[in-house]
């Protein structure tokens, strides 16, 4: 059976140890390697290449949106989960915009983490259940910001397009799945976001988000 590779970076040693017990306890799941700061996160993360990276938000050096934003750009088809104590929205709007697929609580049951790793890995969004009522409403359609809408349908391809790009599918994932180019995917993608008005990933989920797209 091939096993998840994780990445744990969070900057306190009593927390990589106990999740590193609890990842290793997995019959599908390894650690592959920690980190107690961003920068060896980022250098360590871009050279492991792993399946998926658990992140603290708060690192000393680099921050973990700014670390996310660089794994992302040298590793797209790492997934990254984000744990952390915040429940602030703006830290999920930032980490969404960074790339990141999951958002987790540290005071989550340890169930929980598993199936957000599970999640990411397989290519979904993860979203820790005690935020969906409290963030997941604004996050979706901000107070006195609609959903950008234009009235321009979009076709089957360019649907499918966006939906696994919210879910954090690469472009090169994306063509492999259709079989197609990746210049027809970022064609596809492209032609969607223009026409419902949207720009950068963040505002991609959103848009998923308010739809039901990432339901399934």
């Amino acid at each position: 059976m091939t096993r998840l590779r994780i990445y744990l970076a969070d900057d306190h040693e009593v927390v990589r140890e106990g999740l590193r017990s609890l990842i290793s306890a997995q019959d599908d799941m390894e650690v592959v390697g920690q980190a107690a700061d961003g920068a060896t996160a980022v250098e360590e993360a871009t050279r492991l290449a792993p399946d998926v990276v658990v992140m603290d938000v708060s690192m000393p050096e680099r921050d973990g949106a700014s670390a996310a934003e660089d794994i992302k750009l040298a590793r797209p088809a790492v997934k990254l989960l984000a744990l952390t104590v915040h429940e602030n929205k703006a830290y999920i709007r930032r980490l969404l915009a960074a790339g990141a697929s999951g958002y987790v609580l540290k005071r989550s049951a340890a169930a929980e983490l598993i199936r957000a790793i599970r999640t990411v890995a397989a290519g979904g969004v993860y979203l820790d259940p005690s935020l969906v009522e409290t963030v997941l409403v604004d996050f979706v359609k901000e107070p006195g910001r609609p959903e950008a809408q234009t009235g321009r349908t979009l076709s089957g391809r360019e649907e499918q397009v966006l939906r696994l790009i919210a879910k954090g599918l690469t472009g090169k994932e994306i063509a492999a799945r259709f079989e197609i180019s990746v210049k027809t995917v970022e064609t596809h993608k492209h032609r969607a976001m223009e026409k419902l008005g949207l720009s950068g990933r963040a505002e991609v989920v959103r848009h998923a988000l308010h739809n039901g797209w990432l339901d399934d």
